[in-house]
């Protein structure tokens, strides 16, 4: 039977169709996949029982708002699995807490707006807060935990709370527990340890990952700044800060090829 598409949009491969479809104990799987056969299927967001089709509305706008639209493949085992909020966490509990970044800015969840949604905040010495995304808070602090225990956390605590929306948090941690744009941290610190300890230049790591660059004389080298950008060394444009992200195929390309290492050796938990 058909499913009825909550979003369609054009693709490179083609148009492609967002859909819920039905998965263990009530819940649904929110999915991208291709219109005309429903193949390459990829998981946004797998719902609750208790939560409205309208979560899943907000996902399917932030996920065509996204130039990137990354999601993982979806697999056999989704079907079976509970949905986030649901599966087994560590026992975890909402304890309220300040984190703190490099440079000295706070972060700390606060309910905020008409009607109260529960949000990460930024506080700069000097200046007010700013509402920050899960995910620019993890980028912010370079480490998935304990930004996303303390947002699972909430989620779960005031999921049944009326005065209080946790919506918009339970979206954003699902895309980053669902995205394969993920932290370089780890990948950036082997490089540079290879560099250091054994004597491998970037050029030379550069060019096991096929990026090459040509001079005038043909001489061949490696694209340095490509390597220095993906590894959060370099920033893309003037001015930007270096992006702490990058797509898991060019991390595992530049651990296998590059550092002869598996990618989960450079893969943050």
């Amino acid at each position: 039977m058909r499913t009825a598409a909550f979003a369609r949009y054009q693709a490179d491969d083609g148009p492609r169709e967002l859909v819920l479809l039905q998965g263990a104990d009530r819940t649904r799987l929110l999915i991208d996949r291709r219109e005309q056969d429903g193949s390459d299927a990829r998981l946004l967001a797998h719902l609750a029982r208790e939560e409205p089709d309208a979560n899943a509305k907000l996902v399917c706008r932030e996920f065509l708002a996204d130039s990137r639209r990354g999601a993982r493949p979806l697999l056999d085992s989704d079907f079976r699995a509970g949905a986030e909020g649901d599966r087994d966490r560590g026992g975890e509990s909402f304890r309220p807490a300040v984190l703190r970044d490099t440079a000295g800015a706070r972060y700390h969840l606060a309910a905020v707006g008409a009607p109260r949604q529960l949000r990460w905040q930024r506080e700069l010495r000097g200046s007010g807060a700013q509402t920050l995304s899960t995910r620019e808070v993890v980028g912010a602090l370079e480490a998935y935990e304990p930004a996303c225990a303390i947002t699972r956390a909430a989620v779960e605590r005031y999921r049944r709370d009326r005065s209080v929306s946790v919506a918009t948090l339970a979206i954003e941690l699902r895309r980053i527990e669902s995205s394969p744009i993920v932290l370089n941290r780890r990948l950036r610190e082997a490089v540079l340890e290879a560099v250091r300890e054994h004597g491998v230049s970037f050029s030379a790591i550069a060019m096991s990952c096929g990026r090459i660059k040509h001079d005038r004389r043909g001489n061949g080298s490696g694209e340095t700044s490509w390597l220095g950008r993906r590894v959060g060394l370099l920033a893309s444009s003037p001015g930007a800060r270096p992006n702490p992200w990058v797509h898991s195929d060019t991390l595992a390309l530049i651990a296998r090829q590059g550092l002869g290492v598996a990618p989960r050796e450079v893969e943050l938990p």
